[in-house]
């Protein structure tokens, strides 16, 4: 599946991943491909993405090493939206 990732900024990430983990407003859940359409809020916390990630040099300050091989992105808030195995992260 296709993930975006975007800030006010700039779009941080783009590329396929194997799954994403959100911090949502009524829990964290996962999304893994062909996921039922979904948009949900996000609250603060990390955004961990699995897949053969690389990000762009000029943000790689914004991302860390999670466990068990996950790319992780810490926000404050944001909005998801899933549909048609491509996911969009809206992100603070």
């Amino acid at each position: 599946m296709y993930l975006e990732i975007v800030s006010p900024e700039a779009t941080l990430f783009s590329g396929d991943v194997t799954s994403v983990t959100v911090p949502g407003v009524n829990g964290e859940f996962q999304m893994l491909e062909n996921h039922a359409p979904i948009v949900s809020l996000l609250q603060a916390g990390n955004v961990r993405v699995k897949g053969d990630i690389k990000i762009d040099e000029a943000f790689k300050d914004k991302f860390f090493a999670g466990k068990n091989g996950e790319t992780v992105l810490s926000i404050t808030s944001g909005t998801i939206e899933m549909k048609d195995n491509k996911i969009i992260v809206l992100a603070d």
